[in-house]
């Protein structure tokens, strides 16, 4: 059957592969994977990060899924902007958006992230180990999931919640 034909029930055939694709995040930053739908969404995320934590460092990479099908870029830091390039080509879905921090935590600008219109989907914000779960098909490919960090080997006793607490206490967000 032909890639677009619509088969009985309203559903589309078609072959995918799936590939786990690393992710590499430099030494001391954070990266933040999402899809969104318009060609100034880097303009607008660029907005929302410097008028939340206008002292962070970084890079941001958008994939248009239309037209000429650029990857658009903008930041503050010519490292992290080539980092975010490169994994938005690497990953290759439209629609998707890279952005690459330093000097200051997801957690401070994802409010705001989320705020921006043109932004549908978060997958990830993370410092951990990263995969990105892809699908290709004869169209393109866009990201099925993440795999972030590794899976849980225990649960915390009273030591590693007062490490928590006093974690949180460090970075300000717990008194």
């Amino acid at each position: 059957m032909a890639y677009n034909e619509f088969i009985p029930g309203g559903a589309l055939e078609a072959d995918m592969d799936i590939t786990a694709m690393g992710v590499a995040i430099p030494e001391g930053a954070n990266v933040i994977i999402g899809q969104s739908h318009f060609i100034k969404t880097v303009e607008d995320l660029y907005e929302a990060i410097v008028n939340t934590a206008p002292q962070m460092q970084f890079g941001i990479a958008f994939n248009e899924a239309s037209g000429v099908c650029l990857t658009r870029k903008d930041g503050n830091d010519a490292a992290l902007i080539e980092q975010a390039v490169k994994t938005a080509q690497q990953i290759g879905a439209g629609h998707l958006f890279v952005i690459y921090m330093k000097g200051g935590f997801p957690i401070q600008i994802l409010p705001a992230i989320r705020e921006t219109r043109e932004v549908v989907h978060i997958f990830c914000a993370t410092a951990n180990p990263l995969e990105v779960i892809v699908g290709q098909t004869e169209q393109g490919r866009g990201v099925l999931g993440v795999i972030d960090g590794y899976s849980p080997k225990g649960v915390e006793g009273e030591l590693e919640t007062k490490e928590r607490i006093e974690l949180l206490r460090r970075f300000g967000y717990k008194r």
